[in-house]
């Protein structure tokens, strides 16, 4: 029987980790989406927001879908496509464990 115990507390534990490490991944695909916003004057990063009550990005200036369609040269494939890579990429890695 404690061989069993211990297994349900090592897979209860594992499941807990990837839990809490998925609970801060909308948090972390915010800040990458903030870091690789295109900066001229600061103000497409001074305006990008991040609604934690819906896990959601908020590119709040006129230009904004401008930038994300590849305008500028600084983020040649916009943000939105990058951050979808990196929260897939992230996403496995804390699956693994990682």
């Amino acid at each position: 029987m404690s061989k069993i115990v211990l297994v349900k507390n090592t897979i209860t534990s594992s499941l807990k980790k990837i839990q809490a490490n998925l609970d801060k991944l909308p948090q972390e695909a915010y800040d990458f989406y903030k870091s690789i916003t295109p900066v001229r004057s600061g103000n497409a990063r001074r305006n990008t927001r991040f609604n934690k009550s819906r896990d959601e990005i908020q590119a709040q200036y006129a230009y904004a879908s401008r930038l994300d369609e590849g305008y500028s040269k600084q983020a040649p494939k916009g943000m939105s496509e990058p951050t979808e890579q990196f929260i897939a990429k992230r996403s496995k890695q804390i699956i693994k464990g990682k």
